[in-house]
């Protein structure tokens, strides 16, 4: 099967923040939550002297060895042989072990439903060979889904 990332361009970043509306709208992410992130960093002086900001995009790397998957004690958390980790909503009591597994702290609690959201890179999308929304929504390209 097929594996999946999602690159960054720092250069074509203009931190418009597109990437998480999108998500955030496609996801029904509540208020407060977010899938992804943009993390601005700065400002920092670039090699001219002049002020700048270091851009960083972050959403779940989809680990070949991720540390959520074990810390699931009701295996909600799993990990499918193209290499998506996704969350089984039934099986998810809750618990947030797997955000405190996390070294990225990826997934989040959403306090309405009592279970945890992660970014799965719009999995729905990618299985009608779409692409993920944040990928779709960023309005400089910055954003690319590659399927390896």
């Amino acid at each position: 099967m097929a594996s999946y990332t999602i690159k960054y361009d720092k250069k074509r970043c203009i931190a418009c923040d597109a990437c998480l509306v999108h998500c955030k709208v496609k996801n029904k992410v509540p208020e407060g939550l977010s899938l992804n992130r943009l993390i601005a960093e700065g400002p920092i002086p670039d090699e001219e002297g002049k002020p700048t900001a270091k851009l960083k995009y972050q959403n779940c790397r989809h680990c070949k060895k991720p540390q959520c998957v074990p810390a699931c004690p009701t295996g909600a958390m799993y990990k499918r042989e193209d290499g998506l980790v996704l969350v089984d909503l039934d099986k998810c009591d809750g618990c947030q072990a797997c955000i405190e597994a996390c070294p990225w702290t990826v997934p989040v609690f959403n306090e309405a439903t009592g279970k945890i959201m992660k970014c799965d890179y719009c999995v729905d999308r990618i299985e009608a060979g779409g692409e993920p929304a944040c990928v779709t929504g960023c309005t400089a390209k910055a954003l690319t889904f590659v399927r390896k």
